[in-house]
């Protein structure tokens, strides 16, 4: 693995950055192809395409938060039903999780994004301009959900197949951390839009970028195509070379049935259930935090989202540089001998988890949009900075079902905003409203809990060495697997 620390730099800035230090690595399948370093590789297209994906996907969550609100607040729909709408997205999402990756591996990732794109986008953009019924707006939001649990799975799978072990640390890294900038895009600009075209036609935008970012992956795996034929490379059967490229780059050429995966040793174990609890707390404060926050700008800080200007975007963009942060900082203590692997990524989830936990707490106790602002930033700060512990686990303890792992807790991941996002409508509208700082307190509260716990159980249950695999005892696998 490449130990060189990525750019700090934000958004496209740093996708440019690590396609200039990468090194193209001698018989990396589709990575080697082209001929010349820098962006004009294949693969660094593929990277900032996959970025721009991610990005875009965010912006639509975020965008259709802001516009949800707008429209719940003209027809008078209650705190409790405005949840309820909110979460729907949630369960399609939690539902295609699995089936995204299955489909992703069985028919290819470019195509499965294509797939995906095309469909949440054309449901957005039959989305009701009105929040008057409930029901049918729910229903589209499972279905954009749905749609767009797809992505992230096909995500990896592209990744995997076209960029050399190496370097995916620093792509998978920069790709994902388009959530966050995203989010902070959205909140940026889309309070002005919905302000001045109305929410209905800001659903209608946020459906038409998707069909943009379609466009573009089509025209960018279009372009790849024409260098790979160029350069007498086949596209498809150099992926296997990349994925299954050593750590020096060069590949190597696997024989023979995959192994099986060892689903009752992962499912018993306490080291994947630590890594599981620890991403469901991390996203229920994030979604809810995330999926609440134009209604806490306005109904506490009693501030106008397209009056904050820049300001409003501050909690995004500082959970952006944070999860590279956590991440670097985790790598540093082990890397620098400071501590073992275990030891490193608990001290980084422990750091994160409890910080925000305090963050939260003190979110109900603002009195001021300063104040507010300084922390909600805090509290996804350092939500942030804690991914740099159990987000990157599942790759310590199981390498080579890692995409296994990940799909377990990434799924209690979505099933928890399903959870945080309604149950925190109705903690607000038990308590009097969502004006009335006692809901706040208790929905700060629920999520600060369940950062605390997480921390804990990861303390005592979570492993830095290999558990699943070739590499992995024998006496483990007797152990959890009878």
């Amino acid at each position: 693995m490449d130990h060189r620390r990525p750019s700090s730099s934000a958004g496209l800035h740093g996708v440019l950055q690590f396609a200039a230090q990468a090194t193209p690595q001698p018989g990396a399948g589709r990575a080697a192809a082209g001929g010349k370093r820098g962006v004009l590789e294949p693969r660094f297209h593929i990277v900032l395409a996959c970025f721009l994906a991610t990005v875009t996907i965010y912006v639509e969550r975020v965008g259709f938060s802001i516009a949800f609100t707008a429209m719940a607040s003209k027809v008078g729909v209650e705190e409790g039903l405005k949840g309820a709408v909110l979460s729907a997205f949630y369960w399609g999402y939690a539902i295609s999780q699995v089936p995204g990756g299955w489909a992703a591996q069985r028919y290819g990732g470019e195509r499965v994004l294509s797939w995906s794109f095309a469909l949440w986008s054309a449901v957005v953009l039959l989305t009701p301009g009105s929040a008057g019924n409930t029901k049918l707006m729910a229903a589209v939001r499972v279905g954009v959900g749905f749609a767009q649990g797809f992505v992230i799975p096909a995500v990896h799978t592209v990744l995997a197949g076209w960029i050399p072990p190496s370097e995916r640390a620093r792509a998978v890294s920069l790709t994902t951390s388009g959530l966050y900038l995203g989010s902070a895009l959205a909140m940026l600009l889309l309070p002005s839009v919905a302000a001045s075209l109305g929410p209905a036609a800001l659903v209608r935008l946020v459906g038409a970028l998707g069909l943009a970012w379609l466009a573009l992956w089509r025209l960018t795996l279009r372009s790849v195509r024409r260098r790979m034929a160029a350069a007498s490379m086949p596209l498809h059967s150099s992926a296997s070379a990349a994925a299954n490229g050593d750590a020096s780059g060069k590949t190597t050429v696997k024989q023979g049935r995959p192994a099986a995966t060892p689903w009752r040793a992962m499912l018993a174990h306490p080291a994947v259930w630590a890594i599981v609890i620890s991403n469901w707390s991390f996203h229920y404060a994030f979604y809810v935090v995330m999926n609440w926050l134009p209604t806490y700008f306005e109904q506490v800080l009693h501030a106008n989202l397209a009056a904050m200007g820049s300001v409003k975007a501050l909690p995004y963009l500082l959970m952006f540089a944070a999860s590279n942060a956590g991440g670097w900082a985790g790598d540093w203590l082990i890397n620098s001998g400071r501590c073992s692997v275990a030891a490193g990524r608990k001290f980084v989830n422990t750091a994160g988890f409890w910080s925000a936990a305090a963050a939260l707490m003190l979110m109900p106790a603002a009195r001021s949009v300063a104040a507010g602002v300084l922390f909600t930033s805090l509290s996804l700060g350092f939500a942030g900075f804690s991914r740099g512990g159990f987000s990157v686990n599942h790759m310590d303890v199981a390498p080579k079902f890692a995409g296994v792992v990940m799909g377990i807790s990434n799924t209690a991941g979505t099933l928890s905003g399903v959870v945080g996002v309604a149950v925190t409508g109705y903690l607000l509208q038990w308590a009097g409203g969502a004006s009335q700082p006692t809901g706040w307190y208790q929905a700060c509260a629920a999520a600060a809990l369940q950062c605390l716990a997480a921390s804990f159980v990861f303390i005592a249950a979570a492993r830095g060495e290999r558990l699943f695999g070739s590499d992995a005892t024998v006496v483990e696998h007797a152990a959890w697997d009878r």
